[in-house]
């Protein structure tokens, strides 16, 4: 089964969060977390429709300058997801430069600032040299801040000292197409098979008519091509307290989760000091992960002081989450 989406860490663990997912078909991206985007091509860069912040501490949010700054000729609009005052720093950055010249530039920027219960959400456009324009806000369900045709994000707010928001993408169920069905058929691999699957999703007559090459086929004819399986769950989680109502809300909220990438920034022995940092430690990441029923933890996100020690975060929180399996 092809995954629908490409995920991968695009930092170090010692370096800025930044994870990248590639949404397959659909030729575009999002991030968690907007961190030092360097390293990132910029046709990648381009492909980014939407981005989640946990909060904005500099190492999880310097890189919007650079993300802005590659999207002005982009006429797709760029939507950013974040804690409650996301849209006041949003404005400030975007206050902190001169915009006299860009009434040409197509770039819309929707912003969302995540509360306990409610979502607020204001535009900021090029052609109006970015000056914020408030959309009011929305009452949550079940936390989910972004429900797209192919998936689902939600969040919950957590604890880092300040709000720290925990995310999953998920996609309701995937779709695979039976290759071998395909071969018998004599049909061909293209793009039509991604259109297959967005009728099948969007519940279309099984009198639609879908073009194949030089021929026509009612959609009826062609479900049998399709699979229909449990879609992917991905969850991250970057800077929370390492007390027990965090942990209870991380743990519910990635349940199930197909890949957990979650931060290890201090190890047990240094528990105390997790506590006072407010970073969760590389044995509770595990046990988060093990209790959550996860199928694959990722952590990243380690205090610079285990560079070069014998012992790392990533081991014991593997310890820990495999342990009681």
């Amino acid at each position: 089964m092809k995954p629908s989406f490409h995920h991968n860490l695009v930092n170090g663990p010692f370096e800025d969060p930044l994870l990248y997912v590639r949404l397959f078909w659909q030729r575009r991206a999002i991030l968690f977390d907007i961190g030092d985007i360097s390293a990132l091509e910029h046709r990648s860069i381009l492909k980014v429709s939407d981005v989640f912040v946990t909060h904005a501490h500099i190492d999880h949010f310097i890189g919007f300058d650079a993300l802005l700054r590659a999207h002005l000729g982009n006429e797709r609009p760029l939507r950013v997801f974040g804690p409650s005052n996301m849209t006041d720093c949003i404005e400030g950055k975007l206050k902190g430069y001169a915009w006299n010249v860009i009434e040409q530039y197509p770039l819309k920027l929707e912003v969302f600032g995540i509360g306990e219960d409610t979502m607020s959400h204001a535009s900021f456009y090029a052609s109006e040299a970015f000056k914020r324009i408030d959309r009011g806000e929305k009452p949550l369900s079940d936390g989910v801040i972004l429900e797209d045709e192919f998936f689902k994000v939600r969040a919950v707010s957590l604890r880092h000292d300040i709000q720290c928001l925990g995310y999953t993408l998920e996609e309701d169920y995937h779709i695979n197409i039976d290759k071998a069905a395909l071969t018998e058929r004599g049909l061909p691999v293209g793009r039509w098979l991604a259109e297959l699957k967005g009728l099948i999703r969007e519940g279309a007559p099984d009198d639609t008519e879908l073009a194949v090459l030089d021929k026509t086929f009612p959609l009826r004819d062609l479900k049998g091509l399709a699979m229909i399986t449990e879609g992917q769950k991905i969850s991250y989680i970057m800077d929370a307290e390492p007390n027990d109502e965090n942990t209870e809300k991380i743990v519910n909220l990635v349940k199930g989760s197909n890949t957990l990438y979650c931060e290890a920034y201090f190890m047990e022995a240094d528990r105390d000091r997790a506590r006072e940092r407010h970073h969760l430690t590389a044995r509770l990441a595990g046990r988060i992960a093990r209790e959550g029923g996860v199928d694959n933890l990722v952590v990243t996100h380690f205090s610079p002081k285990y560079k070069g020690s014998e012992s790392s975060p990533e081991q014991e929180a593997m310890e820990e989450f495999k342990g009681g399996q």
